[in-house]
């Protein structure tokens, strides 16, 4: 199932044409897309970790997992991905992945 996504024409097409261009067609429309070599359902495991890891639990992470619930993560494999990745990106950037994850999957 390829990715289609506008968020970044949606959002910043006319400030930013180009990046909105490289986000929709070629983060989401080429790499997110490449399923042959890594399913969405991991590739959203993957994104939720790395955002994680970096401290970014803005609108962004809460968009990615929703994303990962929609590419069929449960709630106890989140909490399981949270708390693993809780050791290496640290604990309080657990607990603020936590609170969002718990608004997902209420």
């Amino acid at each position: 199932m390829a990715v289609r996504q506008t968020a970044g024409r949606d959002q910043l097409g006319e400030f930013a044409p180009k990046f909105a261009e490289l986000n929709d067609d070629v983060l989401f429309g080429e790499v997110w897309s490449r399923e042959e070599e890594l399913s969405l359902r991991d590739r959203s495991l993957v994104t939720v970790v790395a955002l994680m890891a970096q401290g970014l639990v803005d609108s962004s992470f809460k968009y990615h997992l929703m994303t990962a619930k929609k590419n069929g993560i449960t709630k106890e494999e989140i909490a399981e991905v949270i708390t693993h990745a809780a050791f290496y990106a640290g604990w309080p950037k657990a607990w603020a992945a936590f609170n969002m994850a718990k608004e997902v999957w209420k």
